[in-house]
């Protein structure tokens, strides 16, 4: 890992992890779901970027018998530093899912993240196109979703396929 400044002087504090940390400006934290339970069981696109920049990436797909793909890749500042502004550009901190679509039997996306002291958590339904983002009670800000789990999903499949020379099922 990588620390900035000088090393501090060894004193007896609790290790990080053991402590109740308030959040601070460089909190970073990022979480992605979508889902569904059907005939082919729980298939599921998960991953999430940790505060150390490690990315766990996990696809759960039986069509065809595909078994479920771990991947996980520690990711350098500069990657870090992307996909904060990717985040910060969108504007997705500002809005709200109360008006958007429930999860159904379609399934569901999550969408969870941490930057600096706010921390937002979505839940709504699978968006199948624009169509249904424009049908919505909120197509502003469920378009402002859409678009960024869209760049989100792309950023970290890139990611996944430089580092393991594979392609991920989309």
């Amino acid at each position: 890992s990588h620390h900035k400044g000088k090393e501090a002087a060894r004193s007896p504090t609790p290790a990080p992890d053991k402590m109740a940390a308030a959040p601070t400006e460089d909190e970073f934290y990022v979480r992605y779901y979508v889902g569904h339970k059907g005939k082919f069981g729980h298939e599921f696109l998960e991953f999430e970027i940790k505060p150390n920049g490690e990315l766990r990436y996990a696809n759960n797909s039986h069509y065809k018998n595909e078994v479920m793909i771990r991947k996980k890749v520690v990711c350098g500042d500069a990657v870090i530093n992307e996909l904060r502004r990717i985040i910060a550009d969108s504007e997705i901190m500002k809005e709200d899912d109360k008006m958007w679509p429930t999860p159904d039997v379609v399934g569901k996306q999550e969408l969870e993240i941490v930057m600096g002291n706010e921390h937002i958590s979505f839940v709504t339904s699978k968006i199948g196109s624009l169509l249904d983002v424009q049908e919505s009670q909120d197509p502003e800000g469920l378009r402002i979703f859409y678009y960024l789990v869209q760049d989100i999903k792309c950023f970290v499949f890139s990611l996944i396929s430089l580092h393991f020379k594979i392609k991920p099922i989309v």
